[in-house]
């Protein structure tokens, strides 16, 4: 099935490569999009082919990495951020003078790639949204603002800025243009969720206006609050360890196949800098907890990037961290996670079945030494608070 409006938009990306517009896109019946190419139209030209990421791997940075852990400083940033707010911190710097920035942004539950030239607007890149974006003809426009002179910063997926580092011809181009990829672990497949917003419809007589995946719900941070906004103004929230979603993405039955073979799950990365959450921090650097009100994770992998994010420095709260410890808790970063030996049966499952009847099926019960550990124990805040105490009563030896 080809969706319309989806192929008008990608029509536009391959625009500047593809003579004849040959390729479109076209959504499985898993629901994941995929290029193909009318042969009708395809003159054979190999621009397609130069520009794949997957067939042209970029060159990969090989600056020594300068890792930091934090938050920004500006609590509002932060809130509506779903980790530290370091991307507002890096963007809010680099708005000097001449300046376009590119991201993802939602209308409603469409997530696409746009572009703006007023800091004020930054606030649209903000919050992870676990979704396809639509990239429409945002490497034209960016290569275009390049070529007048501009500076560009352009953030994505590994595999985004990737396409987009090889898109981006002459070379010299290059210079004025920055990149700021996320820690991904792959998209899931769409087709949950539409099943998802069609029961909820049903039960709420109101359709879902907007999602916001990981909700933080007064600094519950980790607990990955998934929060629903209906069209009737009604508000629903879901802790990760009572949503299907978070409990069918863990354990990996709904991925797309082609992210489960990602060939940007290294150390070594293309973008000038790698942003995520600052997972394990209440182990290895529980100063930056913050009340588990969300930390960032920052990687620089080039020059230009360390360069650009120690102006921005100033507007976190943090420090520098050993980049061997950050890699512990980011596996994305460094390895490649096969698919659940069970995912064709899911994904079968997912197809024919209803909401109800896969959640059923598929779902675990959460066991209650978990619910206990996150909702009695504390979990990671006590781990933090035991710190606390031992830092407050053993003072270190000078």
């Amino acid at each position: 099935m080809i969706l319309r409006n989806n192929v008008l938009d990608v029509k536009y990306v391959w625009g500047g490569v593809c003579p004849h517009k040959a390729i479109t896109m076209v959504e499985d019946e898993e629901g994941f999009r995929y290029p193909e190419i009318d042969q009708e139209l395809c003159i054979d030209c190999g621009a397609c082919r130069r520009i794949c990421p997957y067939i042209n791997i970029p060159e990969k940075n090989q600056h020594k990495p300068y890792v930091f852990g934090g938050y920004h400083k500006s609590s509002g940033i932060k809130d509506q951020s779903t980790s530290g707010g370091a991307f507002s911190a890096i963007a809010e710097v680099f708005c000097n003078e001449n300046y376009v920035v590119f991201g993802a942004a939602v209308e409603g539950l469409r997530v696409y790639h746009t572009y703006t030239e007023d800091k004020k607007e930054l606030y649209r890149f903000r919050r992870s949204k676990y979704v396809q974006s639509f990239m429409g003809d945002s490497y034209k426009r960016a290569m275009q603002f390049l070529k007048d002179g501009k500076k560009v910063l352009f953030s994505g997926t590994p595999c985004q800025i990737a396409a987009l580092n090889n898109y981006i011809v002459p070379a010299a181009l290059k210079e004025n243009l920055y990149t700021i990829e996320v820690v991904c672990e792959g998209f899931p497949s769409p087709l949950l969720m539409r099943k998802y917003f069609t029961l909820l419809k049903e039960r709420h007589h109101s359709s879902v206006r907007e999602v916001d995946y990981r909700y933080k719900d007064r600094n519950r941070w980790d607990f990955e609050v998934m929060k629903i906004t209906f069209e009737n103004g009604k508000v629903m929230k879901k802790d990760r360890w009572f949503n299907p979603f978070w409990i069918f993405w863990s354990e990996r039955v709904m991925g797309r196949p082609s992210c489960d073979e990602c060939p940007f799950r290294t150390t070594d990365r293309v973008a000038d800098i790698t942003l995520g959450d600052l997972w394990g921090v209440h182990k290895y650097c529980p100063e930056l907890y913050g009340n588990n009100g969300g930390s960032s994770l920052v990687v620089c992998n080039s020059e230009k990037g360390e360069k650009l994010f120690k102006q921005a420095e100033k507007l976190l709260y943090g420090h520098e961290l050993a980049y061997e410890d950050a890699l512990k808790y980011q596996r994305p970063m460094r390895v490649i996670v096969p698919a659940n030996e069970k995912r064709e049966m899911f994904m079968h499952d997912l197809k024919a079945l209803d909401y109800t009847s896969l959640c059923k099926k598929w779902k675990p019960r959460t066991s209650l030494k978990v619910l206990f550990s996150k909702y009695i124990w504390g979990s990671n805040r006590q781990v933090v608070n035991f710190w606390k105490v031992k830092s407050y009563f053993i003072k270190p030896k000078t």
